[in-house]
């Protein structure tokens, strides 16, 4: 079944053209034009995703996610922001989003992480009807993952590039996991130490850096396209580019 966008943003140009792209794209949309309407629509016919902006009157972005995360709604949302500083991006993660695409965007790159944030969530780890890209990938054996080239048995607790059967300890497994799961969204330094160590040891912390460090040293190749990329001031990300 194609996948249901809500989708939350004031400036009437903008909603009217992203739902019609949504559309086209395959996706069955309800577009709302304030915080207090997404609330409301969220409530009443949860959606498979939402797309929220972050400046709306009344009740903003921010305030929305806040709200349903601590409803315990743990439904995808991105979020569109004109806000480029990194605190802004900061603060909409600390509020419970899982991604963000700054104004103005590419159509395709909305459409890119809206794939990633619903692979995060299938059953299956593949993009539904309806969101997926045009090639569908074949279906992966119980305990098996894949992103960008990675494979990974985590059962047997094995992890490969390519043909290339990659050497790692239990923390670099555990971190590299996380990633691929995750794979084009991006993380932030508390939800790893999070899912990682199970406590956020602090901005001043290096731990995360160097177990990072670590993991590159071991996936790069040479010419190769490296895989886990730094945001600044957020946190980390793997993706192919």
């Amino acid at each position: 079944m194609p996948q249901n966008v809500l989708l939350a943003e004031d400036d009437r140009a903008i909603r009217h053209a992203l739902e019609r792209a949504l559309i086209l794209e395959g996706y069955q949309v309800t577009a709302v034009a304030d915080g207090v309407e997404a609330l409301a629509q969220a409530h009443k016919t949860p959606p498979d995703v939402l797309v929220l902006d972050v400046m709306m009157p009344g009740i903003d972005g921010l305030q929305v996610c806040r709200v349903l995360r601590a409803e315990g709604d743990r439904t995808p949302i991105l979020m569109l922001t004109a806000l480029v500083e990194t605190q802004d991006r900061i603060a909409g993660l600390d509020a419970g989003a899982d991604d963000y695409v700054v104004k103005p965007f590419d159509v395709e790159e909305v459409f890119a992480r809206l794939r990633a944030l619903l692979r995060r969530t299938s059953p299956d780890g593949m993009a539904p009807v309806g969101a997926a890209p045009k090639a569908v990938a074949p279906e992966l054996p119980a305990g098996r993952i894949e992103a960008a080239g990675l494979r990974m048995d985590i059962q047997a607790r094995r992890a490969w590039r390519g043909t290339r059967e990659l050497e790692l300890t239990r923390t670099e497994f555990e971190l590299l996991e996380l990633l691929v799961r995750n794979a084009g969204i991006v993380l932030d330094h508390s939800t790893i130490y999070d899912r990682i160590w199970g406590y956020d040891f602090g901005p001043g912390s290096k731990n995360l850096a160097v177990y990072v460090g670590y993991l590159r040293r071991k996936l790069d190749e040479p010419g190769a396209p490296q895989l886990i990329h730094t945001v600044r001031g957020v946190g980390y990300v793997l993706r192919e580019d």
